[in-house]
């Protein structure tokens, strides 16, 4: 299950620019938040969960493919999501 997680994690992380933002937006979100909440600051520990967040979604957009929490929303929806960014599974075939 780990391995799963892990390739998955690195297959639909493969820009640059969204590794530098995931870098950044992953411990604003769940480290920094959670620290700011315990020293009783709620409206940073939002900000920061929320910037978090919108750091990883940019970096998705950037990447051409949705983030996990987006796409666990669209599937349930019964809407239509993009895991991979565009032409992920042409790379990966032709690098076999």
């Amino acid at each position: 299950m780990l391995t799963r997680f892990i390739t998955n994690y690195v297959a639909r992380h493969q820009n640059k620019a969204n590794q530098l933002l995931h870098l950044v937006g992953v411990p604003l979100t769940f480290v920094c938040s959670a620290i700011l909440l315990i020293q009783q600051r709620p409206e940073i520990a939002a900000a920061a969960f929320v910037g978090g967040y919108i750091l990883q979604i940019a970096g998705h957009a950037i990447e051409g493919n949705d983030a996990g929490e987006l796409i666990l929303l669209k599937r349930a929806l019964g809407k239509p999501y993009q895991e991979f960014a565009p032409g992920y599974e042409e790379q990966s075939k032709s690098a076999d």
